[in-house]
């Protein structure tokens, strides 16, 4: 979480990475606003309630058909003020919102203060179970809603107050000098009333204040999407609608893409990578990206969180031929990591280039040494999980697990064990079923180093599936949370990174770009810093 200061560090970073690539499709070429484009996708883990996505798929939806009070900018990723008319504090710990007039649901309800108010107290309640609700933990009396143990003791948050039709007060629980740059994720999006009057209907056919409306949905065929005429914002689709197609395969996807049976692939299958620039030309892009890829671990099973079973955790790491693999599967789309951040945070914003050390490099015979040091591998033996629907990960885990058995010289050490599709695959998760180390792949929510710490490393945060908890990096964050000076800030942020590395709470993989691929009815297509398209931008023709 985190304020203004920081989020211009951060988003300078952005755009210098983002200014070295192209972003194809500059001409209108004829285009259609009233046409529809159809494009690849995955069915989300879970019905679209903002504050119960954390995952990409669903969060494209919600980008879609929501706005909030901020917006991250689909060039540089700086937040910037949507919905909000003013976000005013005068210690970092009591705000005062006013909320911009005109703005409505589609539905035609007016968005109110309330509209964020009730969104966020829902949000936060624990009888609702919503994976987001952490988000609002720095509020005055989360913990009367959302207790740690113990029955639920209120059902909204003192720390929020209407004050007005379109203002409202939030106090938080300690200073937080970049709350107001949190405020462009999702899960702070307003609801309208329709949302908790007939809950079941608006879960059927989400309804939002975004450029697009969801006229329908299959789970496991297709959502399409429509061109909301009415929409107040100045950011109006230019195009008529988006059917955003159900793929398992990305392979598929891709041959329907060459066939003229799809209009966009933002993921290009890796056998693809090496064909892609002569198959579509100008039609390509590959972009940097906040997005990384590592190995998470369950640290709910005592096996792998024994004493001494850090070693074990670098030794896997030391047996990763990160290079060859992103060279040969990933033709150099794909960057080995060397800290649990990235690159686009740049120096100012918190990277620490070379950070992992000796432990993200391929060395077989430290990697041996060290196994047997922490114990061996539970059982003798790793299994890692991954989703086969999206992403190539079939042959990067295979790849994985070959340098691991060979570093070894076991050709049975690692095993690959797929799941079907992504909602599958992110359920065992959330229900805590990891027989061991799993696929853990992260797209920044905003461009700072606290994004890609607290969410995922925090004891208790909402993404931190491997229930991995540390008292001495939840201190540091706490106080880099308070911490009003930016760098200061990120000196501390810095710091907890550190306690992530000694312990080796996740193995870094690689830093990854934003892909995609169009047709020749497509125009203006481009990427945000967060790898999802830009969808209202694209002209069709």
């Amino acid at each position: 979480m985190r304020g203004a200061t920081h989020v211009r560090w951060a988003a300078c970073a952005v755009a210098v990475a983002l200014a070295a690539t192209a972003c194809g499709g500059d001409g209108d070429g004829g285009s259609d606003a009233g046409a529809v484009l159809s494009a690849s996708w995955g069915d989300p883990q879970n019905p679209l309630e903002p504050s119960n996505t954390n995952e990409v798929q669903g969060g494209k939806v919600l980008d879609m058909i929501f706005r909030g009070l901020k917006r991250y900018d689909p060039e540089t990723g700086e937040a910037k003020d949507m919905l909000a008319e003013k976000i005013e504090t005068s210690d970092s710990q009591n705000f005062t919102v006013t909320v911009r007039d005109g703005w409505t649901f589609s539905n035609g309800e007016k968005v109110t203060a309330r509209s964020f108010v009730d969104a966020w107290n829902y949000g936060a309640s624990l009888r609702n179970n919503q994976r987001n609700a952490y988000f609002f933990g720095y509020i005055e009396g989360y913990d009367q809603v959302h207790p740690d143990k113990g029955e639920q003791t209120a059902d909204t948050m003192s720390g929020l107050k209407v004050t007005g039709d379109l203002t409202f007060t939030v106090k938080l629980t300690q200073k937080f000098s970049t709350f107001p740059d949190t405020l462009g994720y999702n899960a702070f999006v307003p609801l309208p009333r329709a949302f908790f009057d007939d809950h079941d209907a608006w879960v059927k056919k989400p309804v939002g204040n975004g450029p697009y409306l969801v006229d329908s949905y299959t789970r496991g065929s297709q959502m399409s999407l429509r061109r909301w005429d009415a929409y107040p914002g100045p950011d109006k689709a230019q195009n008529g609608g988006v059917d955003l197609k159900v793929y398992t395969d990305v392979n598929t996807a891709y041959t329907d893409l060459m066939a003229g049976n799809l209009d966009l692939a933002d993921d290009i299958p890796a056998a693809q990578l090496k064909n892609v620039r002569t198959d579509l030309g100008d039609r390509y892009l590959n972009t940097p990206a906040g997005i990384t890829q590592t190995l998470a671990f369950p640290f709910y099973d005592d096996a792998w969180n024994k004493p001494g079973s850090e070693k074990v955790r670098k030794g896997l790491s030391m047996a990763i031929d990160r290079g060859q693999i992103t060279d040969t599967i990933f033709q150099k789309t794909r960057t080995p990591a060397t800290d649990w951040t990235s690159p686009v945070l740049g120096e100012d914003g918190g990277y620490q280039e070379g950070l992992c050390g000796d432990a993200c490099e391929y060395k077989p015979d430290e990697a041996k040494k060290l196994i047997e040091e922490g114990g061996g591998l539970p059982g003798g033996k790793v299994t890692i999980t991954f989703n086969a629907d999206t992403g190539s990960h079939r042959e990067w885990v295979n790849a994985v697990c070959n340098s691991i058995n060979n570093a070894l010289d076991d050709e049975r050490a690692c095993t690959a064990a797929p799941v079907g599709t992504f909602a599958d695959f992110r359920s065992e998760i959330t229900e805590r079923k990891m027989p061991g180390p799993f696929r853990s792949g992260w797209q920044m929510d905003y461009p700072l180093i606290q994004n890609f710490l607290q969410p995922l490393y925090y004891t208790g945060a909402s993404s931190n599936d491997g229930d991995w908890s540390n008292q001495e990096f939840d201190d540091l964050v706490d106080r880099a949370n308070r911490e009003t000076d930016t760098a200061k800030a990120v000196g501390l942020f810095q710091q907890a990174e550190k306690v992530v590395r000694d312990d080796m709470a996740a193995i870094p993989l690689w830093y990854q770009n934003g892909s995609a691929g169009w047709s020749a009815r497509l125009s203006g297509v481009k990427l945000n810093p967060f790898s999802v398209p830009v969808y209202e931008q694209i002209k069709v023709s």
